[in-house]
């Protein structure tokens, strides 16, 4: 896709700083740098976010997570790394072109503080809501 950032690093067009790549992935440094180390991990075909992908292609992008996540945390001392995705502008997406955030996490020393607001638990509408979507097959 032209008008795409990610597409243009994909082809060489600008500059990253390259971590890992191979045929399907390719995973760099984050420009914003909001945790030291925090990188990026694209497919090299262009979709809009997870939601676009099949399982094919969603399953290479995630088969290499794990070994980029894990360099990260060993060779920055990292306590710890976070793993985002946002899918659509709701959701905080500004490039759409699919990727994965990896931010290696020090201990809350790094400045980036996410929370989740705890609720007491209503089981019998979690069970509700649990019929409502569940899926007959994946």
């Amino acid at each position: 896709m032209s008008d795409c950032i990610f597409c243009s690093i994909v082809a060489g067009e600008i500059p990253s700083s390259t971590l890992y790549e191979d045929e399907h992935v390719l995973a760099f440094l984050d420009i914003t740098q909001v945790t030291k180390g925090h990188s990026l991990v694209v497919p090299k075909k262009h979709s809009r976010n997870l939601l676009e992908m099949d399982e094919q292609a969603s399953s290479a992008l995630f088969a290499k997570i794990p070994a980029i996540a894990q360099q990260l945390k060993e060779k920055l001392g990292a306590s710890g790394v976070n793993l985002l995705s946002n899918m659509e502008a709701s959701a905080g997406q500004t490039v759409f072109h699919t990727h994965v955030h990896l931010l290696p996490r020090f201990d809350d020393q790094d400045g980036l503080h996410i929370s989740f607001d705890a609720k007491e638990p209503d089981f019998p509408a979690l069970a509700q809501l649990a019929d409502q979507l569940r899926m007959e097959t994946v």
